[in-house]
């Protein structure tokens, strides 16, 4: 049994998963709302929500007939806990790259 954020980062694998989820950071949405930009199926985009519903990402309710979808960002903070220390080392990166083209930039140019 993977852990959970094992299955979040599974989940977030997929461009079509990660382009539903930015879809229902909008608000909530039925199966046909997010099938409509995708070329596939309606049962292949409803195992695409079976997946982001096991991982905890989204819930799906009931309102008569209709199913909304609504996004559950919990899961999303533990993947943001993960990558922080990354996050770091990147920043850190890119301040030491800033620092390095300033120094560049201030030396006088080489006549050759």
């Amino acid at each position: 049994m993977p852990d959970p954020l094992t299955k979040t980062l599974t989940a977030l694998a997929d461009p079509t998963r990660r382009a539903i989820l930015a879809r229902l950071a909008r608000g909530e949405a039925t199966v046909n709302d997010l099938a409509a930009p995708f070329p596939i199926s309606l049962p292949a985009i409803s195992r695409h929500l079976k997946v982001l519903e096991a991982a905890g990402l989204i819930t799906r309710g009931r309102d008569a007939q209709w199913r909304p979808c609504r996004l559950r960002a919990d899961p999303l903070k533990a993947v943001d806990d993960f990558l922080g220390p990354y996050r770091r080392f990147w920043t850190g990166s890119f301040d030491r790259m800033d620092a390095y083209l300033a120094e560049l930039q201030a030396k006088p140019e080489d006549p050759a």
